[in-house]
């Protein structure tokens, strides 16, 4: 706790940073944070974080924070006043979404990488969570700020945001064997509400899976069934298998425009203090068996908090029968089908698990030859390279062009050269330095392909290319 009169100041210049720059995005989300935190120290958050009445919500993993914060915010929206931040997903970030008056419940997107940028026993202490949430956990970047990240360390770091957590809910990803090894050590000292699929999925998952460590011996998991990467129903000699979901989708129907969906819920509500149950119907947008996830880890989330559970049906159909394809973030993957009949996909995927999720969202679409324009990893990040081509050589593209994702040129043509003997492949130097160059050069590489479906992936600048890019497709193609 600080002194009130210097938290009163910090306050008070939080709140002006946010008539300065808005919220707009950008600035907005960090700056009025940032002032706060400057005037009144970490310690001022703790005050800020007692704030809303029922408490706040951390949401982390490797993929899918932002979409699932989003559904999140808008089924609780509907019940109670809540504050949040998502995208942005920084200390700063946190500390502009609680300035806000009158939140019954926070909900915050929250990054970690390490321990020292993360630093998520700190946030965990600050905020003194009621909920702290895992989406899925893969390797992600390897290296930050130029220094290796060994994916243990990383896992940790993840593991660490609820470890000292004494009251509330751990949500967690059943089916990921990592998100529920942290979940199982939770168990023992605050409950835990588990999310999974419990149907036959009636889409094609070809990836052939890479042997997954067990989280407890370290020997390979077996897995009786496979959603999607390394996600599905598992169990290793040790003992350690996938827990049975509290929140489950039970019946998948898949149409060309729509997705139908049965959930079936027995959770624990944090404010009632006991279970409530649920079932129902509801459509969503066809957007992929990794948005299928999201929508479950948010559905599971608001069940677990909301205030009024007897709305929990009626909120989440409107909510989710509403959705568009609108709900994927920005730079987020989509694919855009031009008036010639070209099918054009492409969005970020900066770790194996959110190429492989692109894909199986393309392959939908595919109906013809393809090619395959990849946004190489940078120097250093050599086990996010050996991910994403284990998932290019499964859908066997006709053409390969290799291109700079990030810094590196002389990294791009190393890789390049290491696969170029596989693939029909051809190495494209584009301009890298200054976005809009490079996004013209992209761009120019679409225009000339011969192809009619054409997938655009891999690394890049977050969101920022990608949006880019996306929106110079459409205003040229469509």
């Amino acid at each position: 706790m600080t002194n009130i009169i210097r938290y009163r100041f910090a306050k008070l210049m939080g709140k002006l940073g946010i008539k300065l720059v808005g919220l707009k995005g950008g600035m907005g989300k960090s700056f009025p944070g940032w002032l706060f935190l400057k005037f009144g120290s970490y310690d001022a958050l703790n005050n800020l974080a007692q704030e809303p009445e029922i408490g706040s919500i951390i949401l982390t993993g490797t993929n899918g924070k932002t979409t699932t914060t989003m559904m999140l915010i808008k089924l609780l929206a509907n019940d109670t006043d809540i504050c949040y931040n998502f995208e942005s997903n920084t200390i700063n970030a946190i500390a502009t979404g609680l300035l806000k008056n009158n939140a019954k419940i926070g909900v915050f997107e929250y990054g970690i990488r390490n321990f020292e940028h993360g630093i998520p026993e700190k946030i965990q202490k600050l905020l003194d969570p009621i909920g702290v949430v895992y989406t899925t956990i893969s390797r992600e970047h390897t290296q930050v700020l130029g220094v290796k990240n060994p994916f243990k360390r990383y896992f940790d770091a993840k593991s660490a945001l609820c470890k000292n957590m004494k009251k509330g809910i751990v949500i967690v990803n059943s089916d990921d064997p990592r998100t529920a090894f942290i979940g199982k050590n939770k168990e023992k000292d605050i409950k835990v509400n588990y999310y999974g699929f419990d149907c036959d999925l009636d889409i094609e998952d070809f990836f052939n899976e890479s042997p997954i460590q067990c989280p407890v011996c370290k020997k390979e998991i077996k897995y009786h069934k496979n959603f999607m990467n390394h996600r599905g129903i598992y169990e290793c000699e040790c003992g350690f298998k996938r827990p049975e979901p509290d929140v489950k989708i039970t019946d998948l129907k898949i149409e060309p425009t729509q997705w139908n969906i049965t959930i079936e819920g027995n959770v624990y509500n944090y404010c009632e203090k006991e279970n409530v149950f649920f079932k129902f119907n509801t459509n969503l947008p066809p957007f992929g068996i990794h948005n299928l996830y999201n929508t479950l880890c948010s559905l599971t989330t608001y069940a677990s908090f909301t205030p009024s559970p007897e709305k929990i049906e009626t909120t989440a159909k409107k909510i989710f029968s509403s959705l568009t394809m609108n709900i994927v973030p920005p730079g987020r993957f989509e694919v855009i089908i031009t008036p010639s009949g070209k099918n054009i996909g492409l969005g970020q995927g900066d770790n194996g698990d959110a190429l492989k999720a692109n894909i199986l969202l393309m392959k939908q679409y595919l109906n013809d030859e393809v090619e395959f324009i990849y946004t190489t990893p940078d120097i250093g990040e050599e086990e996010i390279f050996e991910d994403h081509i284990e998932s290019i050589k499964l859908i066997q593209p006709n053409h390969l062009v290799i291109v700079p994702g990030r810094t590196s040129i002389d990294a791009a043509e190393t890789y390049y050269n290491q696969i170029k003997n596989e693939f029909n492949a051809n190495f494209s130097p584009c301009e890298n330095k200054e976005i809009e160059k490079r996004v013209i050069s992209i761009e120019k590489l679409i225009k000339e392909s011969k192809y009619k479906n054409i997938i655009i992936t891999g690394c890049g600048d977050e969101q920022l290319i990608w949006e880019q890019l996306k929106s110079k497709i459409k205003n040229d193609f469509i």
